[in-house]
């Protein structure tokens, strides 16, 4: 297959480009190497893909030397006049989209550019795969979308009409702008609500990332609501290994009225939860790195702050029933990992 992965320069995205290129299909990551963070990490994953930063120009795109079968190019999805380019000339068969731009928190504070990346830079990727015949659309929601819902665990079958923050709203819009092409033009999209993601080469600003480099460095660090939150921390490669089963499956437009969900309709759309379904106290998981670093954790006590939830706890029944879906990684075997790039990458 030939696939367009977009945010390829991001935690999940070089993760899903190294997995694909490795199984032997043609990929090309997309990514506008933004500074929301240090532009560095991005550069330093998109190498271990094969790409000199020093190549790096907008619009061109880049063959990689580590992979002969993927290629980069720097490029924004506001950019809609080259994005049509791209797919007028590559002829791609599935477009990953997991371009987007991140964080709950820094949504409360910049709103407009969710608004722009999130919103307005998918309903481009939907346009191209509408307009050149994409087989099949898979894009990145987010657990942030259940926000006032009181179900534990969460459900792909609750409705979301209750976000709490400016994150969550567009990654609600994002699913109902799918279903919408999917009904009208039936093109095959599949949305996945991604349950706080972490593993080597993660982003900066997550928890595992600043409680990691701030207790190695003995540097207080900040938990929120006095130490009562709970997260379904979900390891990378679990992640990834989701995303391919999901997106080779491709679904079909029923012929038959269907039972209307969140998750389904008669229009060849679905959206699923992914992972890893055992949620876990914010303060296990930083006692879990003191055990790896061997460094006690310097602890400042906030009240919750906007936009979060208390508890995140993924109900994964449609894809462990549909794919197979079982995450292999426990925290302390995830993290383990997590540390060890951490260490290695930083050199301490």
């Amino acid at each position: 297959m030939k696939i367009l992965i977009t945010g390829a320069a991001g935690f999940i995205g070089y993760h899903l480009a190294a997995s694909l290129s490795e199984a032997g299909h043609e990929i090309v990551g997309l990514d506008n190497i933004n500074n929301y963070y240090h532009i560095s990490l991005k550069l330093s994953r998109l190498r271990q893909l094969g790409i000199a930063a020093e190549k790096i120009r907008y619009n061109k795109m880049i063959p990689g030397t580590a992979r002969s079968n993927f290629r980069f190019i720097k490029l924004d999805l506001l950019d809609g006049e080259h994005l049509a380019e791209l797919f007028r000339a590559e002829k791609f068969d599935m477009v990953c989209n997991l371009a987007a731009q991140v964080g709950v928190r820094y949504s409360v504070e910049n709103p407009a550019a969710y608004l722009a990346s999130n919103v307005d830079g998918f309903f481009n990727v939907l346009e191209k795969c509408a307009r050149f015949n994409i087989q099949h659309l898979v894009y990145a929601s987010s657990s942030s979308v259940y926000g006032m819902n009181q179900n534990i665990p969460f459900s792909a079958k609750d409705a979301v009409e209750h976000p709490i923050s400016f994150y969550a709203a567009t990654k609600k819009t994002n699913e109902l702008f799918a279903h919408t092409y999917s009904y009208i033009h039936k093109l095959p999209t599949t949305g996945l609500r991604f349950f706080t993601v972490y593993g080597p080469w993660g982003r900066p600003d997550m928890a595992p990332f600043i409680f990691t480099r701030k207790i190695i460095n003995e540097e207080q660090i900040t938990i929120f609501n006095n130490g009562k939150l709970q997260r379904d921390f979900t390891y990378v490669t679990d992640i990834v290994k989701g995303i391919e089963a999901v997106l080779f499956n491709i679904p079909v437009e029923s012929g038959l009225p269907v039972p209307l969900t969140p998750d389904r309709s008669s229009a060849p759309y679905r959206i699923y939860n992914i992972g890893n379904s055992k949620p876990v106290e914010i303060m296990e998981f930083v006692q879990t790195i003191e055990n790896l670093t061997g460094k006690k954790a310097n602890i400042r006590y906030q009240p919750l702050q906007p936009g979060d939830l208390v508890e995140t706890c993924a109900d994964t029944t449609m894809l462990e029933r549909e794919f197979g879906f079982q995450p292999a990684f426990d925290l302390q075997s995830g993290l383990k990992n997590f540390v060890e790039w951490y260490r290695s990458f930083h050199g301490v």
